[in-house]
């Protein structure tokens, strides 16, 4: 019988040790905390929590089967830097053998000395926590050592100044404590307190001091209190772990604090402990290794998964991460669980993340879906700039400032955003129709905020309007704003060269000079930007705009090769018909030519390129410019530059004889042309483009193509009542009556028909 007693004692022990070292290897490799022999007393500086032995994390304690619970069992691991006070030599059950004579009978080991006066304690005051706590430290540091069955069985410390001194503990008045035992030390002398008391006292106190770090947010002493005391770092109290995971993450050691977090919910089994650490981590840690914590989850029994009454809120805090940083790509179950709290809470705060997750992944069609969702439940600063971002991309500046308006002055971001609205709104090409309130309200918060990009546009816009003079206070505006701004010198540039201000214009060169080229080069007419659509310049713009022609420049023409420029003469190559009178307008001069036996029709693809071009050229002299296309394009097909760059501008001029002047601008981009017939020709397209604009009474575009084309050569009389009835037309009435006088003054009778028309439109007599 004793025998089998010692063997089931030896059993114990060795079980005991190999389960508290499995323990203590298992957390030191889970969470990298460095450890030392509690004989070195010397503690690593690292910042590693130390490693652990076993702590007890289980329903309440059942008194009469404590005595059944040997460390054979498989207790949760805990945090501890002590080892039990084992010989090493112990690791296998032969050990237990070979520490006894070989000779004599074995004999059961003395049963440790264990004061167990807590135990009783706590059973007393019904502590269960701490007498849990209590066992499981009495069991790391005595493998052998089995709880009393009834702790209350324990005899009564007869010592009444030690059970005060328990009392003093247990209500955490520490201080006292101290007190106490200095108090008794000085009147007994030789009287020592329970070593068990003294390191309870101890780590109670290290407790305290770690709460007050934590609270204090001194990160640092939180990390060294923890490695200096691990036997705080245990299930049973979770407050501990959590602080010492957050102070890692806040020095910058992500990976331990994550170790901590995965070291909860791989050993604490407290449903709600568990959910609080997602929680606590969901709030510190990033979203890559919260999807590593959450691979812990565990089901709940019931068919569901434990984390699943907070996934939408991390779902949520989730999705707010993915609108900070453009790279992260939430997983879609995250994004579709917030497109159900969306659709069914009805929450504007979670259309609004999303909307912004959207609009920072460039998904704009979703965006704008949960931006305009956003504003329909609770219209706000955020939800409108992220629907006004999303307007102004798609090209939607006018619903955008009217959006952003009524939050312009919540924070900075939104008034930037206005202001982008405003510029974006007031570059459209053609012009937007603007009624004067809103044109007035934008001006008036450009100027307090001294916008220059807006200013600058309000330059343009009234150029597009023919308001010179208002354009050039916004542009000596924005200067005086910004002096830099190179878009406003040159815009006040042409506007003066408009005015023929020559005085100003000369000003400006000078102030510019060695700067900006276009500014310099002003009043020449070498345009290098390529033929066809030639928009208002805009801040942007890099391609140089030319100014207007000297006033006695004429169209240019230039004769095919090997011919002379003889019996010239002006074609009319559009004819439009307005509320005013009917005026034919000449937009090429070219020269005539010999027939050459092109009369017969022919297919031009049989042709070689130089014979092309020369029936192309004969083909225009007979006004069958559709035929001439054709022998054109062939004639395109030439190696030769020169005859490239005649085919190209016959081409172009064939197109604009038909109207096509879209056609005429792409022809004449197939071969480099000279300065000569590229200014030509653009001014050509510029006419014809205003006139078709007109036919469809489109007379703010109209107007528009004039002013392009008076910056490349001064508009002819028959253009001036064009745009004298784009006025009429608009009600700018003085406009008009400028415009009508001038051509009168010279005779035209279009000019006095214009002004009587204008009379009639004002309900005025024409005998006034």
């Amino acid at each position: 019988m004793k025998s089998s007693l010692l063997t089931i004692s030896a059993a114990v022990v060795v079980a005991g040790f190999v389960i508290a070292t499995k323990g203590r290897g298992n957390l030191e490799e889970g969470l990298g905390l460095a450890a030392q022999n509690r004989q070195d007393s010397q503690v690593s500086q690292t910042g590693s929590i130390k490693p652990v032995d076993i702590a007890f994390n289980s329903p309440p304690l059942d008194m009469k089967a404590v005595s059944d619970r040997i460390q054979a069992t498989a207790p949760s691991a805990v945090l501890s830097d002590t080892s039990p006070p084992v010989q090493a030599a112990s690791d296998t059950p032969n050990a237990v053998a070979q520490a006894t004579p070989q000779s004599a009978t074995p004999q059961p080991a003395p049963p440790p000395k264990v004061d167990e006066s807590a135990l009783r304690y706590f059973a007393s005051h019904g502590d269960k926590a701490r007498l849990q706590a209590e066992i499981s430290r009495l069991q790391a540091l005595y493998p052998d050592w089995v709880p009393p069955a009834d702790p209350l069985a324990i005899p009564q410390n007869s010592d009444k100044q030690l059970e005060a001194m328990w009392q003093l503990y247990s209500e955490g008045r520490y201080a006292e404590l101290r007190k106490a035992i200095a108090d008794r030390q000085a009147a007994e002398t030789g009287w020592q307190p329970p070593a068990d008391l003294l390191e309870r006292l101890d780590i109670a106190e290290a407790r305290a001091r770690l709460v007050n770090a934590s609270d204090l947010k001194q990160y640092a002493t939180v990390v060294d209190i923890g490695a200096n005391t691990p036997s705080l770092l245990t299930c049973s109290d979770i407050d501990i772990l959590w602080r010492v995971a957050e102070a890692f993450i806040k020095t910058n050691r992500s990976t331990r604090g994550q170790d901590a977090y995965v070291y909860i919910l791989k050993n604490c089994v407290n449903p709600q402990e568990r959910l609080a650490t997602v929680q606590k981590a969901s709030a510190l840690m990033p979203y890559q290794p919260m999807q590593d914590l959450l691979a812990l989850e565990k089901p709940d029994g019931n068919g569901e998964r434990e984390f699943d009454s907070i996934r939408t809120d991390l779902a949520r805090r989730f999705v707010a991460e993915g609108n900070d940083d453009p790279k992260l790509s939430v997983a879609p179950d995250y994004i579709s669980q917030v497109e159900r709290a969306a659709e069914t809470q009805g929450l504007a705060s979670d259309a609004l993340l999303l909307g912004w997750y959207h609009l920072r992944h460039q998904n704009n069609g979703e965006a704008e879906k949960w931006f305009r969702m956003a504003r329909a439940k609770d219209d706000s600063a955020s939800a409108s700039q992220g629907l006004a971002l999303i307007l102004i991309d798609d090209h939607k500046p006018q619903e955008a400032e009217d959006v952003m308006y009524r939050w312009r002055n919540e924070s900075k971001d939104a008034t930037a955003t206005y202001l982008a609205a405003t510029a974006n709104l007031m570059a459209l090409q053609p012009p937007a129709n603007l009624s004067e309130d809103v044109l007035s309200r934008m001006a008036a918060e450009v100027i307090e905020q001294k916008y220059v990009p807006t200013a600058q546009e309000f330059g343009w816009y009234a150029r597009s309007l023919n308001q010179p003079q208002t354009a050039i206070r916004w542009f000596e505006t924005a200067l005086r704003w910004k002096p830099d701004d190179e878009p406003s010198a040159y815009g006040l540039a042409i506007t003066r060269n408009q005015l023929n201000d020559r005085q100003g214009v000369a000003e400006i060169q000078r102030l510019w000079a060695g700067r900006s080229e276009r500014i310099a080069r002003l009043g020449e007419v070498t345009p290098q930007a390529p033929i066809g659509y030639a928009p208002l310049p805009s801040p942007n713009q890099t391609t140089p705009q030319m100014g207007a022609a000297p006033t006695n420049a004429q169209p240019l023409a230039t004769p095919a090769p090997s011919e002379t420029n003889v019996n010239t003469r002006q074609r009319t190559t559009a004819r439009v018909v307005y509320s005013g009178p009917e005026t034919q307008v000449t937009t090429v001069r070219r020269g005539a030519r010999g027939l050459r036996g092109c009369s017969a029709t022919i297919n031009a693809q049989r042709l070689d390129p130089a014979d092309a071009l020369s029936r192309g050229w004969c083909l225009m002299d007979l006004n069958r410019p559709m035929e001439a296309i054709e022998a054109f394009e062939v004639a395109l097909n030439s190696p030769a530059g020169k005859a490239r760059e005649d085919a190209a501008y016959g081409q172009s001029l064939a197109y604009l004889r038909v109207g096509l002047a879209n056609n005429a601008a792409v022809a004449a981009a197939k071969a480099p042309l000279s300065r000569q017939r590229a200014a030509e020709l653009q001014v050509a397209i510029l006419a014809d483009r205003a006139l078709t604009a007109f036919s469809a009474k489109r007379y703010q575009e109209t107007l528009l193509y004039l002013d392009q084309r008076a910056q490349l050569q001064q508009e002819r009389v028959d253009l001036m009542v064009l745009r004298g009835y784009c006025y009429l037309n608009l009600k700018m009435y003085d406009d008009a009556e400028r415009i009508f006088t001038a051509v009168a003054a010279t005779g035209n009778k279009d000019g006095n028909r214009g002004l009587n028309d204008l009379r009639l439109a004002t309900h005025a007599k024409p005998g006034d």
